[in-house]
C-alpha cells in the first residue's frame, strides 16, 4: 500500500500545493493561466512529439487499445446520456454531464500517474488516450453542447467542421501528428533536438498538476449538488469499470491479447477526473457551479479511487 501512496501522493500533493500557493496569494489565477498556456502550447506538445517520434509506430499506435478505450468512453457517455435523459434534465446540463462522464484529464493528471505507475508504457498510453479524446470524445461533447443552443440555421456539417478544425489547430495535436510522421518515416532526432524536447517534456507534469490545483481556487460552488455527485460517480467509477469489462469481454471472445501492463494503464486512464477546462466550458452555458463542484469532487475523491484501483492492478 505504501508503494501505491508513493505514486498517488506526489501527484495529488502537487495539486494541493498549486491550490495552496494561489489561495495564499503567492500566485494569482492569471499566473496559473500563463503556466497552463506553457504546458498546452509548448511542454505537452514537446512530450507527445518526443514520445511518438522515438518509438516504432506499432508501439505507439495500437488499434486494439484505441478501440477499447474508445468503446469504454463512448459507453460511459452513452449511459450518462440515457440516465440524464430519463430524469428531468435540460439539454445543456445533460451535455455537461455527458462530457464529465467520458472526457478524462489525460494530459495533466493521467500523464504523471501513468509515468510513475507504468513507466514503460506511459508515453504510448497517453498518446493513444489523447488521440481518442481529441478526435472523438471532445468533439462529441462540444457537439452536444452546441446542439443544446439554437443553431440559427447552421448545418450539422458546418458545425462539425468548425469543431474539428479548431481541434486540429491545437499545438498538442500538431505535435502528435509530427511525432507519428517521424515514427512512420523511421527518422531519428538529432541529439541536440532530442535533448531539447526531453527537457521541455520533463517540465510538463509538475507545472500541469499545480495548474489543476490553482484552478480549483474560487470555483463557484453553487449549483445542483446531486447532479454533480452523479457526474463524479460516472467519471471515477463507471468509466473505468466499463474499460475493465470491455477488456475482459474482448479477451473472452478471443479478440483481445493486450499486454497486461498496457491494459492496466488503460483502466487507470479511464479513472482520471474530467478534463481541466470542464468548468470553463460549462460557464458559457450557465452551469459553472455544478461543473465546478463535479470537478472539485472528482479531484478530491480521485485520490482515493485511483489509489484503490492501483492497489488492485499493481
Amino acid at each position: 500500500m505504501f508503494e501505491i501512496i508513493g505514486i498517488t501522493f506526489p501527484v495529488f500533493g502537487l495539486i494541493a500545493l498549486g491550490y495552496a500557493v494561489v489561495w495564499k496569494g503567492l500566485f494569482s489565477q492569471d499566473d496559473l493561466k500563463v503556466f497552463g498556456k506553457y504546458v498546452l502550447n509548448i511542454a505537452l506538445p514537446a512530450l507527445l512529439f518526443s514520445a511518438l517520434a522515438r518509438n516504432p509506430i506499432s508501439e505507439v499506435f495500437q488499434p486494439e487499445y484505441i478501440a477499447i478505450y474508445g468503446i469504454a468512453s463512448l459507453g460511459s457517455m452513452g449511459l450518462s446520456y440515457l440516465w440524464f435523459t430519463l430524469r428531468p434534465t435540460g439539454p445543456a446540463r445533460r451535455a455537461i454531464a455527458v462530457m464529465g462522464a467520458g472526457c478524462p484529464n489525460s494530459g495533466y493528471l493521467g500523464l504523471p500517474i501513468l509515468m510513475l505507475a507504468f513507466p514503460n508504457v506511459a508515453a504510448s498510453a497517453i498518446s493513444m488516450n489523447l488521440i481518442v479524446e481529441n478526435l472523438v470524445m471532445v468533439p462529441l461533447s462540444l457537439l452536444l453542447l452546441d446542439l443544446s443552443r439554437p443553431r440559427d440555421g447552421q448545418s450539422m456539417a458546418k458545425l462539425l467542421g468548425g469543431i474539428f478544425l479548431g481541434i486540429l489547430k491545437r499545438p498538442m495535436i500538431i505535435g502528435m501528428i509530427l511525432g507519428m510522421l517521424t515514427s512512420i518515416l523511421g527518422g531519428h532526432l538529432p541529439v541536440p533536438f532530442e535533448r531539447l524536447t526531453t527537457l521541455l517534456a520533463g517540465s510538463t507534469a509538475p507545472i500541469a498538476l499545480m495548474v489543476i490545483g490553482g484552478s480549483l481556487v474560487g470555483l463557484p460552488l453553487q449549483g445542483n449538488l446531486s447532479m454533480a455527485l452523479q457526474i463524479v460517480v460516472t467519471k471515477l467509477i463507471l468509466h473505468p469499470a466499463l474499460a475493465a469489462l470491455t477488456i475482459m469481454a474482448g479477451a473472452a471472445l478471443g479478440l483481445s491479447g493486450m499486454d497486461p501492463t498496457l491494459a492496466a494503464a488503460l483502466i487507470v486512464s479511464a479513472s482520471m477526473p474530467m478534463l481541466g477546462i470542464y468548468a470553463i466550458l460549462a460557464q458559457d452555458y450557465g452551469h459553472a457551479g455544478m461543473a465546478s463542484m463535479a470537478m472539485l469532487g472528482s479531484v478530491v475523491f480521485g485520490f482515493f479511487t485511483s489509489s484503490a484501483l492501483l492497489f488492485l492492478l499493481l
